[in-house]
């Protein structure tokens, strides 16, 4: 079984990379933007050519949340016109596209976990354009999951884990946002599902959610991040409002998995033992 992963050079594809022994009958092909570019759709004629993959990870995104603010046309270009081309590229040779979305597709608003048919209202250009790519997909055929996670980390790539150690490295103290709240979810842990949803011959399409278990605030898991890695700071719980950031975060965006887990029988580990193993 021949997957192809857009991004693959990226946080997740590297996860996936990481975990592709677990699933000797899945052939992973980790293409970089270069030779996947999703904005390109000669590119990504040739590439499904070339290896004629049975099902397609895009992990290719533009995700940059605050600097999307300033770049719409950009954030547009790889979020929805690239989820766009590769829906029609995967219709065109038959293959299954497992497509990453994310929480900002929802206001945060809410008070009780976010399943797939709860109303969608993004509130910055990197949400919009998640939700604008989901829809894209969705007029282009149906052979597709959409898997919507959130607060996502691992070893691999640029993250909030990675950055907190490195910032403790560097100061003494450190504020974060406490009034933020969802859940951390280790990339190994998504890709793993992924793998599990490809490895299980269903056909039963449409829009996921998965995220580690439990709910958290930045300020929980970054306390959780040093003290799992034996860090010693001074760690200061603030609101949102004395951190003013160019994008706005949803207040409350924990999902609830209940669909995936039914569907695939996949397990979920909580957020903190997904990251003493991160």
């Amino acid at each position: 079984m021949v997957v192809l992963v857009t991004g693959g050079k990226g946080q997740l594809g590297q996860a996936l990379q990481s975990i592709a022994g677990n699933y000797p009958q899945i052939e992973l092909y980790l293409a970089s933007s270069a030779e996947a570019d999703i904005a390109n759709p000669e590119s990504l004629e040739a590439i499904f050519n070339k290896i004629q993959p049975q099902f397609c990870i895009n992990a290719a995104a533009y995700t940059t949340v605050d600097k999307a603010e300033s770049e719409p046309e950009k954030a547009y270009e790889i979020n929805v016109t690239g989820a766009k081309n590769l829906a029609q590229a995967c219709h065109k040779f038959g293959t299954t596209l497992l497509h990453i979305s994310t929480d900002f597709v929802f206001d945060g608003q809410q008070q009780t976990p976010y399943t797939e048919t709860d109303a969608t209202n993004p509130q910055g250009v990197y949400g919009l354009t998640k939700w604008q790519g989901e829809q894209a997909i969705a007029a282009v055929f149906d052979q597709y999951y959409i898997v919507r996670t959130s607060w996502l980390y691992s070893a691999f790539g640029h993250n909030f884990m990675k950055t907190m150690l490195r910032v403790a490295a560097e100061r003494p103290s450190l504020n974060v946002v406490n009034d933020q709240i969802g859940t951390p979810t280790e990339a190994t842990t998504l890709a793993d599902a992924l793998l599990q949803m490809i490895r299980s011959g269903k056909q039963e399409y449409g829009i996921y959610h998965y995220s580690n278990e439990g709910v958290a605030s930045w300020y929980d898991f970054a306390a959780e991040i040093f003290a799992v890695n034996g860090v010693k700071i001074e760690l200061n719980a603030i609101p949102t409002a004395a951190y003013p950031t160019p994008a706005k975060r949803p207040k409350y965006s924990v999902l609830d998995k209940t669909k995936i887990k039914s569907v695939f029988g996949i397990q979920i580990p909580d957020w903190q033992t997904a990251l003493k193993q991160a």
